[in-house]
């Protein structure tokens, strides 16, 4: 589970639930991957890299099928 307040960009893709709750890893994945047009590149920290990245791995054999 993974708690989206302490990634700022996925807190902000998840404006509409609070971001203190817990997601599972796999949702997390498919938030960003659905959602990547509104991720900040620029500004996603080193923690939330690795994040994307292992996740990125574990969910999307290595790819994120961004539009």
């Amino acid at each position: 589970m993974i708690v989206p307040a302490e990634f700022p960009e996925l807190s902000a893709l998840v404006w509409n639930r609070d971001p203190a709750r817990p997601i599972p890893a796999r949702d997390v994945f498919f938030l960003y991957e659905r959602n990547w047009r509104f991720v900040d590149r620029e500004h996603l920290t080193d923690k939330e890299r690795l994040l994307i990245e292992e996740l990125t791995e574990e969910f999307g054999n290595g790819r994120m099928l961004t539009a």
